[in-house]
This record gives C-alpha cells, sequence and structure tokens, in this order.
C-alpha cells in the first residue's frame, strides 16, 4: 500500500464525514492495515447506499449496484460509469453523510488504485461477495413498506445472507492482518477465516434481532418463515406487538444463534497474540457491545414496536471500552467478563 501521508490525509479526512463513530473505532486498529479496512468500510458502504436509495426504482439500484462492483473486477476504473453512478444517486441522498461518501467516490477509488496488488485482490474479493446480499435485499424483498411484506424461506437462506453481508467481512479481516502483520504468520488462515466468518454472522443476526420490527415496517422480514410456521406465525402477524409471546420462542432460538457465533467470535478473539492488543480491543468491542445489545433484545417487552430503538447505551459503550482496554491483554479475565454477560441473556 502507498504510504503516501497526503493519501492517508485524503481518507481519514473521508472517514470522519462519512462516520465519525467507525472512524475513532479504526484508530485502535494497529498501522498496516488501518487504512485498507477503511477504505473497505467506504466502499460497502457506497454499495449499501445505492441498494438503499429507495426514491429510484429497485431495477435502477440493481443497475448502479452492479456498476459500482464491477469496477473491482477490471484492470483499470471506468470512471464514466463512477460519475454516471454519482449523478443518478447523489440527489436522492436523505443523509448527508451518504451525499458526501458518493461524492467522494473517485477519491476513494484513486486511492484503491495506489494500494499494492495484493491489497487490491483482498479488496475485490470482498466486493465480488459482499454486494450478494445487497442484491438480495433487492430482488428477495420486492416492496418498502409493511403493505408488500416478504420473508425469507428458511434457516438456510438467512445463513446466506449473514454470510454475504457480514461473514465475508470476518474472512476479508482475517486475510488482511494475516498478510500485513507478522506475528499473525502463525495463523492457520483457512481455520481462522472460518471462525471468523461466525464472528461476523453473529453481529448481522445481532442486528437482524434488534432492528426486526423496523425492517418489517419497511416490507423485510429476515425471520425464515420455516420457523414462523413451527409457531403458527405468518409474517404479517409480527407486525401486531401483541403477537410478541408467541413469537418470543423464535426469538430465543435466533438469539441463541447470534451467541453460537458470538463466542466462535471470541476463541477468534482470544487466539490474537498478546502483543496484538489493538487487535484484540478492535475484535472485542463488538462482541461484547453485541451481547449487551442482545441482553436488551431479550427484555424488551416492546420489541415488536417500530418506534423502540434497541442499542447499549453510551454510558455502557465507554464502560466496555475502559474495562477491554485495561484487561484486554489478560485472556482469563477478558473471557470473565463476556462469560458474566451471555449469561444474563434470558
Amino acid at each position: 500500500m502507498s504510504t503516501d501521508s497526503a493519501a492517508d490525509e485524503l481518507l481519514h479526512d473521508i472517514l470522519k464525514q462519512v462516520s465519525r463513530s467507525f472512524y475513532l473505532t479504526l484508530n485502535v486498529l494497529p498501522l498496516g492495515v488501518r487504512d485498507q479496512m477503511g477504505l473497505s468500510y467506504l466502499f460497502a458502504r457506497a454499495a449499501d447506499t445505492i441498494a438503499d436509495t429507495d426514491l429510484i426504482d429497485r431495477a435502477q439500484r440493481l443497475k448502479y449496484l452492479n456498476l459500482f462492483r464491477a469496477q473491482f473486477t477490471t484492470a483499470a476504473i471506468d470512471w464514466a460509469a463512477v460519475r454516471e453512478i454519482q449523478t443518478a444517486l447523489i440527489p436522492h441522498q436523505r443523509d448527508s453523510a451518504e451525499g458526501i461518501l458518493l461524492q467522494r467516490l473517485e477519491d476513494c477509488l484513486k486511492l484503491y488504485e495506489g494500494y499494492s496488488a495484493e491489497d487490491r485482490e483482498r479488496i475485490q474479493w470482498l466486493m465480488s461477495v459482499l454486494p450478494n446480499g445487497m442484491e438480495m435485499d433487492l430482488t428477495r424483498f420486492p416492496g418498502e413498506s409493511s403493505g408488500q411484506l416478504a420473508a425469507l424461506a428458511t434457516l438456510d437462506e438467512l445463513d446466506q445472507y449473514t454470510y454475504y453481508v457480514a461473514g465475508c467481512v470476518g474472512e476479508f479481516w482475517t486475510r488482511m492482518v494475516c498478510a500485513h502483520r507478522p506475528l499473525m504468520a502463525a495463523w492457520d488462515v483457512a481455520k481462522m477465516s472460518a471462525i471468523g466468518v461466525r464472528f461476523g454472522k453473529g453481529l448481522q443476526l445481532t442486528n437482524i434481532v434488534k432492528d426486526i420490527a423496523r425492517d418489517l415496517h419497511h416490507g423485510r422480514c429476515y425471520v425464515p418463515t420455516s420457523l414462523l410456521d413451527e409457531a403458527g406465525l405468518k409474517p404479517a402477524d409480527l407486525l401486531e406487538e401483541e403477537n410478541l409471546p408467541r413469537f418470543r420462542p423464535i426469538l430465543n432460538r435466533l438469539i441463541g444463534l447470534a451467541m453460537e457465533h458470538l463466542d466462535e467470535g471470541w476463541v477468534y478473539t482470544m487466539s490474537i497474540p498478546v502483543s496484538e492488543i489493538r487487535q484484540r480491543l478492535a475484535c472485542m468491542w463488538p462482541i461484547l457491545l453485541a451481547g449487551e445489545t442482545l441482553k436488551r433484545v431479550a427484555a424488551a417487552p416492546d420489541l415488536l414496536s417500530p418506534a423502540v430503538n434497541i442499542k447499549a447505551p453510551r454510558s455502557v459503550v465507554y464502560r466496555v471500552m475502559a474495562i477491554t482496554t485495561l484487561t484486554g491483554s489478560n485472556g482469563f479475565v477478558a473471557t470473565s467478563y463476556w462469560d458474566s454477560l451471555r449469561k444474563q441473556i434470558a
């Protein structure tokens, strides 16, 4: 990767404009992988923005998503295609950060061009897989409201979706850190990549259960109909808040599946050498905050209300960061913290 300080400054400027919270988290990563992870985040966020721009029709969004994905399959960037994406989508952005990201898409791709061939190849792989989840959203869920509600059919379909949108990131992360951090050279990349996939799936399942009501009212039910059938429920039944008691056994099953994945994520984290404390912290924080979120999801009496926004409060975020910064190098103490938290998730 280019070590040009101007390029680094440009990337960090874009990240701060698009997501200051992600930028602050990114800074905990060690040098050598920080910029690649940051730029990859921006590309993933851009793809997601294209897919979510609901002021243009789905066929157009699919067209521009595929046009963007194509920039990672050829030797040279098609700058005319990039400008076509910008012209079509920038006027329709409700979120200023999304608009800024699309405006600066050319800057991001120029930074990408300056990376090593090996890093470009890793990013190309990520961008060949991750947009499949966004394409799945656009094709599997044809509507934008609860009146056009559609659902995934099986647990296998849900598993595939969580791989596309997050599991593949765990695989990409593993490949990148093993390539750049000498102390990671002893890792079995294939084995740890598979565990990294579980890590990502756990985080995505956490997002799915916490946002279930909001997604339902946007026409998307990620809870498979095969599970709902077992409880005598239809996707539309989840629009009624009084059906939460009937839904709760299914919810608990999904929470349990998320926890199984996150347990594997913890194994992954504790396998990181102690001297790579920055990497450890970058993995500990999302796992522990996912646990805090699942704890709140499991206890929420109004989970099916679209007005509810379930997340760990800022005070908890600060507490997690403070405790792990002090104890993250001690595997026994850190694991005791995780075990204590997971026991609170009923």
